[in-house]
C-alpha cells in the first residue's frame, strides 16, 4: 500500500482544503471535476503550448494553457480535491520528450489522466493491475516524428504532497522541484536494451492516427 492511501477512504474531510492555498474558485473548479473521465476532458480543452515551463496548477486554471506535464499537475490537484492522492509517473523516452501521468486507483486497479499532443497518450480507464501494465499500455503510442518507438521506463509513484511545502499547486514561479522529484524517482526498464535495437518503426496508418488533432511547434 502506498503511504497515506487511506485519504481514498477517508475523503478530503480530514484534510484542510484551506491549507493548500487554492483559492475558493479553484476549489470549486477542481471539486466539479469528480471523476478522472471529466478530469480529462478539462485538461484536454486547455490550449497546448509548447513552452519551457512549470507551471502550477493554479496559474494553468488562470491561463488556461499548458503541456504535458502543466496538465498532469491540474489532474494532480483535481484528484486530491476529490479524494485521492496527488500521484504522477513520468514515462522516460529515447530521441523523445518524457511524459507525464497523473495516477488514480478505484478497486485495486490503476488509471491515468495525461495531457498530450498525440492522440493515444491521454486517458487510460482503470483496468490495470500493475503500473508496468498501465505504462505498456502506451507503448504503441508513444514514438517520435521519425515514426520510431521511443518509450523505454517508467517510474515508481511520486507523491506531489512531499512538495506541499514549496507551494506546487499554487505557487506564481515555475515549480522545477516537480520535474525534478520526477527524474530522481526510480525508474524501471520496459524491455531489455537488446529488444529496443530490433524494434521497428510505427506503420503509417498508426502514425497519422495517433497526430490525430496535433499541434505544430
Amino acid at each position: 500500500m502506498l503511504k497515506g492511501e487511506g485519504l481514498r477512504k477517508n475523503g478530503m474531510g480530514r484534510i484542510d482544503v484551506a491549507r493548500l492555498g487554492l483559492s475558493a474558485e479553484d476549489v470549486r473548479t477542481l471539486r466539479a471535476l469528480k471523476t478522472p473521465a471529466k478530469i480529462q476532458k478539462f485538461i484536454d480543452a486547455l490550449d497546448y503550448q509548447y513552452a519551457d515551463t512549470a507551471r502550477s496548477p493554479m496559474r494553468v486554471l488562470r491561463e488556461r494553457k499548458g503541456h504535458c506535464m502543466e496538465g498532469a499537475l491540474v489532474a494532480a490537484a483535481a484528484l486530491r480535491i476529490n479524494g485521492h492522492l496527488p500521484l504522477l509517473m513520468d514515462l522516460e523516452g529515447v530521441r523523445d520528450d518524457d511524459h507525464v501521468v497523473a495516477l488514480y486507483r478505484e478497486r485495486g486497479l490503476w488509471g491515468g489522466v495525461a495531457k498530450s499532443n498525440f492522440a493515444g497518450l491521454r486517458f487510460r480507464a482503470p483496468v490495470y493491475r500493475t503500473l508496468r501494465e498501465l505504462a505498456m499500455s502506451y507503448f504503441e503510442h508513444y514514438y517520435n516524428l521519425r515514426g520510431e518507438r521511443t518509450l523505454r521506463s517508467y517510474s515508481v509513484p511520486v507523491n506531489l504532497a512531499r512538495l506541499d511545502g514549496k507551494s506546487w499547486m499554487t505557487s506564481e514561479e515555475d515549480v522545477w522541484c516537480v520535474p525534478e522529484l520526477l527524474i530522481a524517482a526510480r525508474h524501471y526498464a520496459l524491455f531489455p536494451d537488446k529488444v529496443a535495437r530490433t524494434l521497428p518503426r510505427l506503420d503509417r496508418r498508426s502514425f497519422e492516427a495517433g497526430m490525430y488533432g496535433w499541434v505544430k511547434h
